[in-house]
């Protein structure tokens, strides 16, 4: 089954679809004029300064992507990058870097679509995400690729992104260490988890903004201070980084070689499983937003690429090169926790299954909504406690899986979510263009 898995993995995540994901982000950054450079100022001031009281949405911005962001920051910016760099070698951090930067015009137009095609739902409640602009944005005969897109975002939310992988994560991380096993902390991730999702999208936005912005800077700080105690390596790190992502890197210690290939690949397929740029997911969190303006929900959406990317996985990468690491026989977390035991010792490792909990979990109930907004857009209200009931049992499914297979699952449904997303952002191009033109003019003549 993992050899199948693999051969279905390669071919997914081949050229074909790498190119069409990094193109639709090169396509649109020069569309809007590298935006993600020139406003990216504007958009940072955004998170704070947007008005929550004006817009017909369910939630803050700044609480839709603190939503946004507790579904990107979690085993993909600890696990993900260990995996990646495991994989590809150093060279796959640069491909993260270029898939994450041309990533944050895609992130921004799809949070413009979000909040220029959201409805109301039966509950008076906002929905939206690419099945509404795929339908309101390129007509109803558009639906079954929109169908397509829900679907694979609901066996994403189901069998990926929503809960094996973060739950593989946190039980193996807290085996780790302190050794207790998946039969303990399974069904009491499943009770929390029950307990959260089961409260709505208010409930998992204000355990997103409690949680995420705090743990996040600490995470950050702790990173940076890697960083910081071994500074006189920094330089030839990033020198190692730049040569690996063009030439192969030879096999060293516990790592077992890659082709520049590889360190594309991997790079960009776990950029993507961490920033989830291309993916479609963010914008069912901004479609809740209360906001009035698409542009400015598509900024703030786009410095979640840039929080989760650039920021966060780089100093976990850098980390892991850094403290030399990356060459040990570790692999995802067990990695990512011997770099921060070289400067913090036995509370590193510690600190680092606090933090990976907390992520994942935060991840876990952040899928939860993508994934019931996709279901409801299939079947209805009616029969979202199945879609609910479901989710409980396959959190309690994920402790008990292998790492291996989790990750090539989660590859391979992601791609089901990126194809239809990327044809949609691409036929709507011209919509977020005109709308990007008439709110900076709009500000220049303030």
């Amino acid at each position: 089954m993992l050899e199948i898995l693999t051969q279905v993995d390669s071919f997914v995540w081949g050229p074909p679809l790498l190119i069409l994901l990094v193109g639709t982000g090169i396509f649109l950054s020069f569309r809007l004029g590298l935006l993600q450079v020139l406003q990216l100022p504007r958009a940072l001031q955004l998170i704070f300064k947007a008005d929550d009281k004006e817009g017909e949405g369910d939630i803050s911005s700044f609480a839709a992507l603190s939503t946004a962001l507790a579904a990107t920051i979690g085993t993909g910016n600890i696990v993900g990058v260990a995996t990646a760099i495991k994989m590809g070698g150093p060279g796959a951090l640069f491909w993260m870097w270029v898939a994450a930067f041309f990533g944050m015009a895609t992130k921004y137009a799809e949070g413009v679509l979000a909040i220029r095609y959201r409805v109301k739902d039966e509950k008076g409640s906002a929905s939206g995400g690419p099945m509404y602009y795929i339908v309101n944005g390129m007509g109803e005969k558009w639906r079954p690729l929109a169908n397509f897109f829900a679907g694979g975002a609901v066996l994403t939310a189901l069998l990926s992104t929503g809960t094996f992988t973060q739950v593989s994560s946190i039980t193996d991380s807290i085996k780790t260490g302190l050794g207790i096993g998946s039969e303990v902390t399974g069904p009491i991730l499943t009770v929390l988890v029950a307990i959260a999702i089961f409260g709505g999208i208010q409930s998992i936005s204000k355990i997103s903004t409690a949680v995420v912005p705090f743990m996040a800077l600490i995470y950050v700080l702790a990173a940076g201070t890697i960083l910081v105690v071994n500074a006189d390596q920094l330089l030839p790190t990033l020198e190692l980084v730049v040569k690996s992502a063009f030439t192969p890197t030879a096999a060293l210690g516990g790592f077992a070689g890659a082709t520049v290939r590889t360190a594309i690949q991997t790079g960009i397929a776990r950029g993507v499983f961490s920033n989830e740029s291309g993916m479609g997911s963010a914008p069912i969190a901004a479609a809740a937003a209360k906001t009035e303006s698409p542009v400015e929900q598509g900024l703030i959406s786009m410095t979640g690429t840039f929080i989760d990317t650039i920021i966060v996985c780089s100093l976990t990468g850098l980390s892991i090169l850094i403290t030399g690491t990356w060459s040990s026989d570790a692999n995802g977390a067990s990695l990512t926790q011997e770099a921060f035991a070289t400067v913090f010792g036995n509370f590193g490792s510690i600190l680092l299954m606090l933090f990976l909990v907390l992520f994942a979990f935060t991840t876990i109930i952040g899928w939860n909504y993508y994934g019931e907004r996709c279901f409801e857009f299939l079947f209805g209200l009616r029969f979202i406690w199945i879609y609910r009931a479901l989710y409980v049992a396959f959190v309690f499914l994920g402790a008990f899986l292998t790492v291996d297979v989790i990750w090539l699952i989660a590859d391979i449904v992601n791609a089901l979510m990126v194809l239809p997303n990327l044809i949609a952002l691409l036929a709507l191009s011209p919509i977020v263009v005109l709308e990007t033109k008439q709110y900076l003019e709009k500000q220049k003549n303030l």
